[in-house]
């Protein structure tokens, strides 16, 4: 089914639509940095959670973890479905203690308990890493995506996808800041969820040639019940390219290991996740928007995970052969052929019809645009209250920091659009670059948690921990990766060797913290009560509600 002029003009309206409500509702949020920055910390519970999925949710989860589903099933949920009981932690435990500093950024923290040296490193990295890593790999992917359904796949609109993409973002949130962005990103999220239910609703209707998504959901049930197993064993599953699923989800560490060091990092101290929430009309509305979006996670994969899965069940032969209809698709050809990633891109081209295909395509824009410009304003968030303020403003206007904000968006947006087609020539590079993001996240997950609940953690013990932790974390890697054949290296999944880096990096921690503060608190350490962590009766009843559904789900699915 080609992409035509009914796709094309529901797809149209849709971009136009959200240009026009970024515009809207953020006149006149640019006349002080909490305005741009903060949304002037108006955002009421619902915004803040639509904000928070939609921040999250992007080409990587809507095409990646689809094919996550189709080589290794619903395992892959863990990360979704641990994220809820993550965003809970948050909500609970850490969102008091931010809010209560009145924080604009997670490297003002490091500021507040620590000292500015390190803040002032911290800022640097993470301005580094969501240009050149996460903005870029955003980007690139999106581009690929829409090359592949749109066109044929053979690069003919992938740099016109770059730019498109690119500008689609920058025409409201360079302007509007937070506001456009978290207003816009309630429509981005209600388009995304529809559109990947129709995509699921279809793609289950055809498993059984019209018989019904019920029995669609049974039949690929009980063709592939190994693809429904949550907590893996070695050898369970063998992914189409031959590598044992278990290393990269090893059992149990979904849910008592290497997990909790990726989420409790991502959505407690990511800069574009917990902008959001510290934009509030209060700590109880922002907590309240943390339940929402939990509740959402929870149906995320039936969005981006089910449809890999009945990819697999459709394109496999009794011999476990892939059909050639399914890999002629070239997602992902500059990049190593990697079919597992074909899933959505070929359910959308051959399932969708015309009309409902511009939807589709329009909930896959959503979830890249909204990521970028939250990305975005959270780069040019840091750069300003932590870079050009500090150290450049020298008296100047709240209208220049909001400048400053726009200039330093636009620069960052530039140089991950000229960034982005190089990822074609990394070939498998790229695919570690993510990995090896994840080589400073159990250092810095480390500083954070010790400085929140532990009072005797010093700022030189914060220093050491984080430069200790990378060296740290390339020890295991070395064994995994073959560089040096010896007993002395450990070859573990990747997820044990996040949690092994975490730990080892907060006994170092402790230890200097003693021989430092010789056993006193440290002066900048902070008071914790009771009082703080109490949350209302909204927050409580939700989180119990999403305790029991992933309990349920997990013994379901076990």
């Amino acid at each position: 089914m080609e992409f035509g002029f009914l796709d094309q003009l529901v797809f149209v309206i849709y971009a136009l639509s959200i240009v026009a409500i970024g515009l809207w509702v953020s006149r006149g949020k640019g006349k002080t940095s909490e305005d741009y920055f903060l949304a002037g910390k108006s955002l009421p519970w619902w915004a803040i959670g639509a904000s928070l999925i939609a921040a999250n949710i992007s080409a990587e989860q809507f095409i990646g973890m689809s094919g996550s589903g189709f080589a290794i099933g619903l395992a892959i949920a863990s990360y979704e479905w641990m994220a809820a009981l993550t965003l809970l932690i948050v909500g609970k435990f850490f969102l008091p203690i931010f809010i209560k500093k009145g924080l604009y950024t997670i490297p003002e923290f490091v500021e507040v308990r620590y000292g500015t040296s390190l803040k002032t490193i911290l800022a640097i990295f993470w301005i580094a890493l969501f240009i050149f890593v996460n903005l870029t790999s955003v980007l690139y992917l999106g581009a690929t995506a829409l090359d592949t359904i749109i066109g044929d796949g053979d690069g003919s609109i992938f740099l016109y996808s770059i730019f498109g993409l690119a500008l689609f973002a920058a025409a409201y949130s360079l302007y509007g800041g937070l506001a456009a962005v978290a207003w816009t990103d309630v429509v981005q999220v209600v388009l995304l969820i529809i559109g990947g239910l129709i995509m699921t609703y279809i793609a289950l209707d055809n498993v059984t040639d019209g018989g019904g998504v019920i029995n669609g959901m049974v039949s690929i049930y009980e063709q592939v019940p190994d693809k429904f197993s949550m907590i893996l064993e070695k050898g369970e599953i063998i992914t189409p390219n031959g590598k044992d699923a278990w290393w990269d989800l090893p059992g149990l560490a979904v849910l008592i290991g290497g997990m909790w060091v990726a989420n409790l990092y991502y959505w407690g101290f990511n800069q574009y996740i917990i902008q959001r929430t510290l934009a509030a009309k209060s700590l109880r509305e922002s907590q309240k928007g943390i339940v929402l979006a939990a509740f959402l996670k929870l149906i995320i994969p039936l969005i981006v995970v089910i449809p890999g899965i009945i990819a697999f069940v459709m394109n496999t032969g009794p011999n476990g052969e892939i059909s050639s209809a399914f890999t002629d698709i070239s997602f992902f050809s500059g990049n190593g052929n990697i079919i597992n990633d074909n899933a959505a891109p070929w359910l959308i081209k051959e399932f969708i019809p015309a009309g409902l295909k511009g939807l589709v395509l329009a909930a896959l824009a959503a979830a890249i645009v909204s990521s970028v410009a939250s990305m975005l304003n959270s780069t040019a968030t840091i750069f300003t209250m932590d870079i050009y303020k500090p150290y450049f403003q020298k008296g100047k206007s709240e209208k220049d920091l909001v400048k400053v904000g726009r200039i330093s968006a636009s620069i960052a947006l530039l140089i991950a659009v000229i960034l982005a087609p190089q990822l074609k020539n990394l070939g498998q590079v790229f695919q570690y670059i993510q990995e090896y993001t994840g080589v400073v996240s159990p250092g810095i997950l480390a500083v954070f948690m010790l400085g929140l609940f532990w009072r005797k953690t010093t700022n030189k013990a914060a220093i050491y921990g984080v430069l200790a932790s990378i060296p740290i974390a390339f020890y295991f890697k070395i064994g995994p990766n073959g560089w040096i054949d010896s007993p002395l290296f450990v070859s573990w999944p990747f997820m044990h060797q996040m949690m092994a880096t975490w730990l080892l990096t907060m006994a170092l921690m402790v230890v200097i913290s003693l021989v430092e503060g010789k056993g006193k608190d440290n002066e900048k350490s902070i008071p914790l009560s009771k009082e703080l962590f109490k949350t209302g009766p909204a927050f409580n009843i939700g989180s119990f509600a999403v305790l029991l559904i992933l309990v349920m789900l997990y013994a379901l699915f076990w």
